[in-house]
């Protein structure tokens, strides 16, 4: 069991959302960031009219009985993953219990890397010229309350991420010089140290996870 963290950006709702189902069916656990930035195909409009046309839809007898409209970007992707999981077996209910939705990107899973899905992105669904629209603004315009706090908190983290950056840089520079200054005082230690780990060390095979070509690295600040 691995956890797979995933940054939404710039991702297709429906082909992102097939992609979690089944790995989180196959026992991962899943972490979907950034879920307002997640992308509808089609304009604005016509996905506002579909929603407010899914918001009309209730139990005449008892509306407190279902269905239930979220409006969070979060809880409208979770309920779209539901639809592709058997969720009212056993296995469905603990997948969806590995699955993880966030708007923004909260503090443990700021500093660790992420992945992006190929297959699900935008750019390489959608044709260049096509119209589509975010989950964010969809679900704003809906009555979702919190968009100006996402805001506000991700400027924070892209400024502690741009500072923390700066640092990095300063600290390989030095390390470089350092590592330059040493150099011809270390080159004989560096010889006898290679030539006995060459001698030692047998070849290693290492696997990558279960599917290689799901998942690519995205550095994103």
């Amino acid at each position: 069991m691995s956890l797979i963290k995933i940054d939404g950006a710039g991702h297709m709702m429906g082909r992102l959302a097939t992609t979690v189902a089944k790995s989180a069916l196959q026992g991962n656990k899943i972490v979907v960031l950034r879920s307002e930035l997640i992308n509808l195909s089609g304009n604005f409009y016509r996905n506002k009219l579909k929603y407010l046309a899914f918001l009309r839809k209730r139990c005449n007898v008892n509306p407190a009985r279902g269905p239930f409209h979220y409006r969070a970007p979060s809880e409208i992707f979770k309920r779209v993953v539901r639809g592709m999981v058997p969720h009212k077996t056993a296995r469905g209910k603990e997948a969806l219990k590995r699955i993880k939705v966030f708007e923004g990107m909260p503090s443990p899973y700021d500093k660790k890397k992420r992945v992006v899905v190929p297959q699900a992105m935008r750019i390489m669904c959608l044709k260049p010229g096509r119209k589509y629209c975010y989950v964010g603004r969809l679900s704003q315009e809906v009555g979702w309350k919190y968009a100006p706090v996402v805001k506000t908190l991700e400027n924070k983290r892209r400024m502690k991420n741009a500072i923390r950056e700066k640092k990095r840089k300063i600290k390989r520079k030095l390390t470089k010089t350092a590592t330059d200054k040493i150099a011809k005082q270390a080159e004989p230690y560096i010889k006898v140290m290679k030539q006995s780990s060459s001698r030692s060390s047998a070849p290693r095979i290492l696997s990558i996870c279960q599917s290689p070509c799901l998942w690519t690295v995205r550095v994103w600040i």
